[in-house]
């Protein structure tokens, strides 16, 4: 390459270090939104160190954490100080499926970074220095402790350094702090480039926009369909369906949609008011009536787990029967005798990992027809990552809109325990095996009541709810206590 080639290659270089926007034209032949175009301004401004994008979902973020990385390797650094750069996110699976193969698509597509870049699943580095001039793939174990994911991007030293940090919602505030380090030697270059939803009160994204909103330029990004500077990239009717369908205060409307953080612990599921309200309403006989009666049987997995058989009634949820130590052919037996004096019409167990298996193929051999459901199976509505997420949520807006429970304090406790997050954009309920270690023991009252839910909800059959006796309609009404029938 002669000097007038030289010349005008480093002339092209400097012209993408001032002008991102530009970078991405020239380069992967891309118009940047608005909201992009201010995200790779403020990339190119040395003043700004911490840049931080606050996004409903899907409107092209991770594209832009890619941009800025490729940029950083193409028109930073000098002789003998290379740039140098690290990407994290919430999991190294998540990372692997998104910002990474991100990075490769746009390598690809453009001629110039083809040539000096080269990308493997580990590194992404100039060709002509692979040791010392790179951005890596960084993650943490699934298992560790806030200590260990903090030192996740630690040891990043250079004139020229770069963080990025995609799906920054549930991101651990630890690990910005590492990230913060290199800013500390006061480097030529120094950037923290986050993306994220916003999903939790107790990510780096967060902190962010509150507590550290003095040292972040944040841009926001929404869908919302009345925002005249709304993303183009977000369906505008599909956005107005949503908001229609669950309202602008649903969480996942306002953190996936409206790219806003829902007032209070989003973590939380239910309250204590919330909870407790519940357990102080009451209902006519006549007011649930036509709803259709219904069992949710959670059979015990290990010797401490209870089996639970919850009785419930539209608006009203009764007094459960427990079971300890109990063999397959009792609770079979038990939950026979509910629907016998009681005349429930749906039965359904949790055959979850094989362990209401037996309680099922009893009540067939005996003529019943109960529901098998498989928490972990698939939600019919998409925002959920399974079943057992969407029967949980189910309970909570059946609880919201007036559902009355029976006075328990350990029913109270199960149901204020289990948080959520999002995982790849739907609602995901905390595992149970933390719930318990959390509680001390398993939340088998609540999964009960929450298998009620288990199938859409349905009218009475009609004549044949009209031929039993009917309950007096308490909460703590027992449908195995024969006396009150």
């Amino acid at each position: 390459m002669n000097q007038s080639t030289l010349n005008r290659t480093a002339a092209k270089i400097r012209e993408w270090r001032d002008n991102p926007c530009l970078f991405v034209y020239e380069n992967f032949g891309v118009t940047p939104d608005p909201w992009q175009e201010q995200t790779l301004k403020a990339f190119a401004d040395a003043s700004i160190s911490r840049i931080s994008m606050q996004a409903c979902a899907g409107p092209g973020k991770s594209a832009v954490l890619a941009w800025c990385g490729l940029n950083f390797l193409t028109c930073y650094g000098e002789p003998g100080e290379h740039p140098k750069g690290a990407a994290v996110s919430i999991t190294g699976d998540n990372l692997k499926d998104n910002l990474w193969p991100e990075l490769a698509k746009w390598r690809g597509r453009s001629s110039y970074c083809s040539h000096v870049l080269t990308w493997t699943k580990e590194r992404i580095f100039a060709t002509d220095h692979p040791e010392t001039w790179f951005i890596s793939a960084r993650s943490w174990s699934k298992n560790s402790d806030e200590q260990e994911q903090g030192r996740t991007l630690s040891g990043l030293h250079s004139k020229y350094v770069l963080a990025l940090i995609d799906e920054s919602g549930d991101v651990p505030i630890a690990v910005a702090k590492a990230a913060e380090q290199a800013l500390s030697t006061g480097p030529k270059f120094g950037k923290i480039v986050m993306a994220g939803n916003p999903t939790s009160q107790t990510g780096i994204l967060y902190a962010a926009a509150t507590k550290f909103r003095d040292l972040w330029f944040i841009v926001r990004i929404t869908g919302d369909p009345d925002d005249p500077n709304r993303s183009s990239r977000i369906d505008i009717d599909w956005a107005r369906q949503q908001i229609q369908t669950y309202g602008r205060d649903n969480p996942w409307v306002m953190a996936f949609i409206l790219g806003l953080f829902p007032p209070g612990s989003i973590n939380t599921l239910l309250g204590p008011e919330e909870v407790e309200k519940a357990m102080n309403r009451a209902y006519a006989e006549d007011q649930i009536a036509h709803q259709q009666r219904r069992l949710g049987i959670d059979v015990a997995r290990f010797g401490d787990d209870r089996t639970v058989i919850f009785p419930r009634q539209g608006l009203v949820a009764f007094k459960p029967v427990i079971m300890r130590g109990a063999r397959t052919g009792d609770i079979a037996a038990r939950v026979a005798l509910a629907k016998a004096n009681w005349g429930s019409e749906m039965e359904l167990v949790d055959g979850t990992g094989g362990y209401g298996a037996g309680v099922i193929d009893s009540l067939l051999q005996a003529g019943h027809a109960p529901f098998e459901v498989s928490a972990s199976g698939k939600a019919v509505d998409p925002r959920y990552l399974n079943k057992r997420a969407e029967m949980w949520f189910q309970m909570a807006e059946w609880l919201r809109r007036g559902g009355a429970l029976p006075n328990m304090p350990e029913l109270a406790k199960e149901l204020t325990a289990p948080t959520y997050f999002f995982q790849n954009g739907k609602f995901q309920l905390e595992p149970k095996e933390q719930i318990k270690k959390r509680l001390g023991f398993s939340p088998d009252l609540a999964d009960a009541l929450a298998l009620t839910f288990g199938q859409p909800e349905m009218p009475a059959a009609g004549p044949y709810g009209s031929l039993i006796k009917k309950p007096r309609i308490e909460a703590d009404w027992n449908p195995y206590d024969e006396t009150r029938l």
